[in-house]
């Protein structure tokens, strides 16, 4: 009986020492457990740092992941952007404008496939459809609108500006006139961008260079476009300097061109373009009236020089759009756009066609051996 009582102790104790054991373990896991759910958002975090081989605890990871995420957070370049960027017109030095936007952009650290998305439309030269196109950017609420040519930008601020949306303008010829600029040159809320105010002094001088007899020259353009309208009247305060004429033909759409187009060239000795929309946008049809009677057209810039023009002292259109793609970066880094400077284009380049100066018996004035041919 005395065994059995003092087995029985034995085995009593053996199983409290077990109790506890099992107790203390569970107490062990149950702690583990508890860690692992407050940080079960930052579980790859974590993950890394082990692969790395750091000791620090669950805490620390924490910690740590809160600060990175914070971190990321206020770097804007590794989110991504949505922008839209509206042209009005169809034609290469506006597309110039368009390229070299995302080039700048992307020297920046904003690159479409990886933190840009860009919806780019064109209007087509129609206004109708450029609002429309606006319209649908700003219901989308994207984080930026540009837009390429005055139309385009005037169409864009006043839709944008209402939603805090802002804009970046490329191709203005003059931002004040088209109500994208204060008066006294300062910017206004939420918009700024670039001027292409066109090298009229180098352009009259490059024509009369070219043709030494001419007198009158032809211009082109759209009544509704403020920028035409602008650039027309430098031509005519400086066309005394240079001994010529002006002489305008206005059009209100493109359909108007091969009438307007006719008449012109009948009153003139030669044609010049300016960045007219619609004009440019059809200036093949003029271009053939022009051909017809033997009359040399001069452009505005390279792009159409390579397309038939004889001549221009043009901008470089792929330059202006790089500013704009420095200022919108600035944008969707955080700064506002009233206070990023409005850019206005100084320097202009000559360019020249050697096929239709051989056409229409022209030859290149020694004063510009240097120009760079366009012909194609």
């Amino acid at each position: 009986m005395k065994k059995f009582r003092k087995l029985h102790k034995v085995l009593a104790l053996a199983t409290a020492l077990i109790i506890g054991a099992t107790a203390l373990v569970a107490c062990q896991t149950s702690t583990g457990t508890s860690g692992n759910a407050g940080n079960g958002t930052n579980n790859s975090a974590s993950a890394d740092a082990s692969a790395d081989g750091s000791s620090n605890s669950n805490s620390n990871n924490n910690s740590n992941n809160n600060s990175t995420t914070t971190n990321s957070e206020s770097n804007d370049n590794t989110q991504v952007k949505k922008i839209g960027v509206v042209q009005f017109a169809d034609h290469p030095s506006l597309k110039n404008c368009y390229d070299g936007l995302l080039e700048g952009l992307k020297a920046q650290g904003y690159e479409v496939g990886k933190n840009l998305e860009v919806d780019y439309q064109v209007g087509q030269a129609k206004m109708d459809l450029t609002n429309q196109i606006v319209q649908s950017f700003v219901s989308k609420n994207y984080d930026l609108i540009v837009g390429i040519a005055t139309p385009a930008a005037q169409a864009a601020y006043n839709a944008a500006s209402v939603k805090g949306i802002p804009v970046v303008f490329s191709a203005v010829t003059d931002p004040i006139i088209a109500e994208l600029q204060n008066a006294d040159g300062s910017n206004k809320p939420g918009v700024t961008g670039t001027s292409d105010v066109l090298p009229v002094d180098d352009q009259l001088k490059l024509i009369r260079a070219f043709v030494p007899e001419a007198k009158t020259i032809g211009i082109m353009y759209t009544t509704s476009e403020t920028n035409s309208e602008s650039a027309i009247k430098t031509y005519q305060e400086l066309a005394s300097k240079y001994n010529f004429e002006i002489v305008t033909q206005g059009i209100a759409e493109a359909k108007d061109i091969p009438a307007a187009a006719t008449s012109l060239v009948g009153k003139v000795d030669v044609l010049s373009n300016l960045t007219d929309n619609t004009v440019v946008q059809n200036q093949q049809v003029v271009l053939a009236k022009a051909n017809e009677k033997g009359i040399p057209y001069f452009g505005s810039e390279e792009e159409q020089v390579a397309d038939g023009l004889v001549a221009a002292a043009g901008l470089d259109y792929i330059d202006l759009g790089k500013t704009n793609g420095e200022q919108a970066a600035q944008i969707l880094g955080g700064t506002k756009a009233e206070d990023i400077k409005i850019a206005y284009t100084e320097a202009s380049k000559p360019f020249y066609n050697s096929t239709e100066l051989a056409a229409l018996g022209l030859t290149l004035p020694d004063s510009y051996k240097d120009a760079t041919d366009m012909a194609k």
